[in-house]
């Protein structure tokens, strides 16, 4: 067996499920989930139309590199999205299977066995493990309340971006929704030039935000305004799961630096990562409209309007930047999350689950990640539920 498979952790829901072993919440109380960054919205029914239409299309075997349609249908998305110069559909873009499956992907392509990958704390977990398994040594940047729930860059010491391959970033951020702001982008980005390491930007919150008039910033958007059309050492993974409801579909892509990208499709066709060709039609139809993004955001903005009026004064929780999740703060996660279960039967995610000690800190101890993902009457009845919790 691998031995690097001996560094890995059980997966946060294993966690979750030990936690909660043996405790059942109250009968009378309907369960609800908000543990999951799962969508529940209704997916868009165009999408599953175009699928269905091209099913006849499953008799041929799918290229890595995509069909033509879908990369110029992203290439198009990004140009308008991030008012990008040029995106190269033949080069700079690579459709994937989700985002998951390509940062994981990315790590074992980019990554030199015992160098260093540099990511958030709290963290996508697909991150470490990534890493673990290219023979490389995680180190983690806390986000705490102090930095705005950002990366503290400055804590990285010069030796840890020395020997830099790569810099996980995830912008809005999993699990507390803070944004990373262009000027922030381009000090990373002059970081990568000066120490020689590719960026990969995780960006798959990224239209899940509240203000229509301002959206997040991207990597992309960075190197552009810089000048940089090449896309330099900068790559950004974008997804349909959360954006259209479709996590289903395992649908998303890879978009920068068009040398980076050319090794890794090579990487991709031996790991055999091919999207099948319906998906592919379906991802068009899904990246060429935007009417369901924006009912989708709306969705959200009544759920959080709804929940943090409720919870207002009971629990220490702001409103996040972008992204689905609460990330409320609430002295000790695991206690707060089993005894939220076994008293009103709502599941929650430990933050200290999300993250690892770091700097003699765990910085997700004290919280937990809560998914508003349920219906807004599931999210309202929860909020009720835990204003009249008691630890």
């Amino acid at each position: 067996m691998n031995p690097n498979l001996q560094q890995l952790q059980p997966y946060p829901f294993a966690k979750l499920a030990k936690l909660k072993a043996g405790i059942e919440g109250p009968e009378d109380l309907a369960h609800i989930a908000l543990s999951i960054g799962e969508p529940k919205h209704t997916p868009p029914t165009f999408v599953r139309d175009e699928l269905i239409d091209n099913l006849d299309k499953l008799a041929a075997y799918p290229l890595t590199k995509g069909i033509d349609p879908l990369r110029e249908t992203i290439a198009q998305w990004l140009r308008n999205r991030f008012q990008l110069n040029a995106v190269c559909p033949d080069t700079q873009v690579i459709p994937v299977n989700g985002t998951r499956e390509a940062l994981f992907a990315f790590a074992q392509a980019v990554v030199s066995p015992g160098a260093t990958v540099l990511m958030p704390n709290p963290f996508y977990q697909i991150y470490e493990g990534a890493a673990f398994l290219a023979g490389a040594i995680p180190h983690f940047i806390n986000c705490s309340a102090e930095t705005g729930f950002k990366p503290d860059f400055s804590s990285v010491p010069e030796s840890a971006w020395a020997s830099c391959d790569l810099l996980y970033l995830c912008t809005p951020g999993n699990p507390t929704g803070a944004l990373l702001d262009l000027d922030e982008l381009k000090q990373l980005i002059a970081l990568a030039d000066k120490y020689d390491f590719t960026i990969a930007s995780d960006e798959c919150y990224s239209e899940l935000y509240f203000d229509e008039n301002n959206p997040p910033a991207g990597l992309l958007q960075a190197c552009a305004e810089l000048g940089r059309d090449d896309y330099r050492r900068c790559v950004v993974f974008h997804s349909l799961s959360k954006r259209s409801n479709l996590p289903g579909l395992r649908s998303g892509f890879a978009a920068g630096d068009g040398e980076i990208l050319e090794k890794f499709l090579l990487y991709r066709t031996y790991h055999g990562c091919a999207m099948p060709v319906p998906t592919q039609y379906a991802s068009i139809a899904a990246w060429q409209d935007e009417q369901h993004v924006q009912e989708n955001r709306e969705l959200y903005r009544q759920k959080f309007d709804a929940v943090l009026n409720i919870l207002d004064g009971c629990l220490e929780v702001q409103k996040p930047q972008a992204s689905f999740y609460l990330w409320p703060k609430v002295g000790d996660g695991e206690t707060f999350a089993r005894e939220l279960f076994r008293q009103q039967h709502i599941t929650v995610l430990p933050g200290a689950y999300l993250a690892r000690e770091a700097n003699g800190v765990n910085p997700g101890a004290e919280y937990v990640r809560m998914a508003l993902v349920a219906t807004l009457e599931e999210c309202i009845e929860a909020a009720k539920r835990i204003r009249h919790f008691r630890m």
